[in-house]
């Protein structure tokens, strides 16, 4: 009965690893879309935070709808600028582009 139980608790562990990877591939699709993007929201910006820049909010397509994405503190890369994800209108469709840090 204990085999059971680490057997299942291993599987368990794998499974959960998988799920956590696949949105990660997912997130590195590009995304060219007919649907153009709903207006971005606006968002209160908390209080600047020592070695840390704010990147804002963003619509994200699920696939069936746009879905909002709130900005979040991220690590300061040194010399380097946050550039926010934003869609950009190419032609009569739109394309996703994902926030980066830029020199």
């Amino acid at each position: 009965m204990r085999g059971l139980h680490k057997a299942l608790l291993v599987a368990l562990s794998l499974l959960g690893g998988t799920m956590n990877i696949a949105p990660v591939a997912v997130a590195a699709a590009d995304i060219t879309i007919d649907v153009p993007p709903p207006a971005p929201r606006i968002e209160v910006v908390p209080a600047p935070r020592a070695g840390y820049v704010w990147a804002p909010g963003h619509w994200e397509w699920n696939g069936r709808f746009h879905s909002w994405v709130a900005g979040s503190w991220i690590v300061a890369h040194g010399a380097y600028h946050w550039a926010p994800a934003r869609w950009e209108q190419v032609g009569p469709r739109w394309h996703f582009v994902r926030g980066e840090w830029q020199k």
